[in-house]
């Protein structure tokens, strides 16, 4: 049975940083950050693959947010720096059926719970 469990969410002033852990338990996978912010659509933040060769970034948070992980525990992980009130809401990551990477939310099979990120201003 996959299972992915996400941690680290907080409340940050505009600025700061904040780590978020993916610990994923079943296999290993492809893992997508994506992020639903109040009132609006889930969307990609950011995505590495199973390997940890290629990493990908939506365009808002390049040179902002480090995607990585550590294959010894099975652990993603999502560094996110110069934290921006946009960046508000609960962050997922989700796992596709294959160890393929995509960008694209309906690929993805195996979600957690989410954290929540609050930036204040």
């Amino acid at each position: 049975q996959v299972q992915l469990v996400e941690s680290g969410g907080g409340l940050v002033h505009t600025g700061g940083s904040l780590r978020l852990s993916c610990a994923v338990s079943g296999g290993a996978f492809s893992v997508g950050w994506f992020l639903q912010a109040p009132g609006m659509e889930r969307e990609f933040v950011a995505a590495i693959s199973w390997s940890g060769d290629s990493t990908y970034y939506a365009d808002s948070t390049k040179g902002r947010f480090t995607i990585s992980r550590d294959s010894a525990v099975n652990t993603m992980y999502l560094q996110m720096n110069s934290l921006k009130p946009e960046d508000t809401g609960i962050y997922f990551c989700a796992a596709p059926p294959s160890k393929n990477v995509h960008t694209a939310e309906n690929l993805y099979d195996y979600w957690g719970q989410g954290t929540q990120v609050t930036v204040s201003s």
